[in-house]
């Protein structure tokens, strides 16, 4: 078994664990980034697009924005729609803060991009990944790659190998407390090749359910349905998906469906975020449900606070940043699935009949004549300012 050593190894190659490795390098901190699938997926697995103000602004502060200020769709607001109404809530006039849209797989691009560029390592199909030692001061990824084992000794490891990720359960019972919540339903989400038939976002209540008319580029729509948490995406044909979405939606421009899935909805997570020498972020520690767009941006907000904690204790050797990290990035977490449950329950069919029904057109209601409470739903939205994590 070959053995090698680094300062901090960083378990999984999305979003999370790429800036991790790009915040580290600047700090001048070692790191070996290991992932499990072949770069070909984890740059064309099409996940979130939607942007916070901090996360596009930690991008730039890298130097891996380029093509995110090329491409990227700044949005000024968002568009709430029900019973044939449309409010538009002005988000930067309310906040001063802006949305983007931009793919994630096309910020794995970039990410990807410049930490080979920068000469940092980084193996994809890595196999058989284990980590130990977590309690003491020399931990320890063990997995193979091309098919030889090897054994990487590290300061500190970052878990950011996502929910069904190794690191979490290498953490010993009882360690964690873990906190859950399941809804009855999913997201039909389709990716077609269809110009936006709109400029900003549309989220849609309906007697039917949920709908959102998102997108990826002037070319290229991403629109989403609720259905039922069981249901068989064999049963949704082109054909109905664009008929459904144009009764809860209204007008959509029509194209060729890319890609059609299932999204599960659900809440999950794992306090504390440490344990011993590992750390967790991202979806390896939490998952919010999308209608509040904050997963991709909490796995960058956790891993800016990582980087600041570690570049600390390398720097002056101290821990008081180490020890805080996981307090600290969970009050944004709550934050967020606070923020994230209430858009859920604002649009969704929550099944609870005509009288829950009233109480969602009250609030939606509420948002159009409130200045206030359409400030409160932008600010969450846009995301906090990085600032208020302290």
């Amino acid at each position: 078994m070959s053995g090698a050593r680094t300062q901090v190894g960083i378990v999984g190659a999305g979003p999370a664990g790429l800036t991790l490795a790009l915040l580290l390098d600047r700090a001048g901190i070692e790191s070996v980034v290991l992932e499990d699938r072949a770069r070909e997926h984890v740059e064309q697995r099409v996940r979130a697009g939607l942007l916070e103000q901090n996360t596009v602004d930690v991008l730039r502060d890298l130097g891996v924005a380029g093509r995110l200020d090329r491409e990227g769709l700044e949005h000024s607001g968002v568009n709430l729609r029900y019973r044939g109404r449309t409010v538009h809530v002005p988000m930067a006039e309310l906040t001063g803060r802006h949305i983007t849209i931009y793919g994630q797989q096309e910020i794995v691009k970039d990410l990807v991009a410049a930490r080979l560029e920068r000469g940092g390592e980084l193996r994809f199909e890595v196999a058989r990944v284990a980590v130990t030692g977590l309690e003491g001061d020399r931990p320890r990824i063990a997995y193979e790659h091309a098919g030889e084992p090897h054994e990487l000794e590290c300061d500190f490891i970052a878990g950011c190998d996502g929910f069904h990720g190794v690191c979490r359960p290498s953490i010993p019972d009882g360690a964690l407390t873990e906190h859950e919540f399941v809804y009855p339903f999913g997201w039909l989400g389709i990716l077609a090749e269809a110009p936006p038939s709109t400029d900003e976002l549309i989220y849609a209540w309906h007697e039917h359910g949920f709908a959102l008319h998102s997108m990826r580029s002037p070319r290229i729509s991403r629109l989403y349905l609720q259905v039922p948490a069981d249901e068989d995406v064999g049963a949704w044909p082109d054909d109905r998906v664009w008929a459904e979405l144009e009764t809860r939606i209204g007008k959509v421009n029509r194209g060729t469906v890319l890609e059609k899935g299932i999204t599960p909805m659900r809440c999950f997570v794992a306090e504390p975020m440490r344990h011993g020498r590992l750390f967790l972020a991202g979806d390896a520690a939490h998952i919010v449900p999308p209608t509040g767009a904050k997963g991709l941006n909490l796995a960058v907000n956790d891993v800016r606070l990582l980087a600041a904690a570690l570049a600390g204790f390398y720097a002056t050797g101290a821990t008081s940043g180490l020890d805080r990290y996981s307090d600290t990035a969970l009050r944004r977490v709550w934050r967020a699935q606070d923020f994230s449950n209430y858009m859920t329950q604002l649009l969704h069919d929550l099944g609870g009949g005509a009288f829950e029904k009233r109480l969602q057109l009250a609030r939606l209601d509420y948002l159009a004549r409130s200045p206030a409470a359409a400030r409160s739903l932008a600010e969450n939205y846009v995301g906090l300012p990085a600032a208020d994590d302290f």
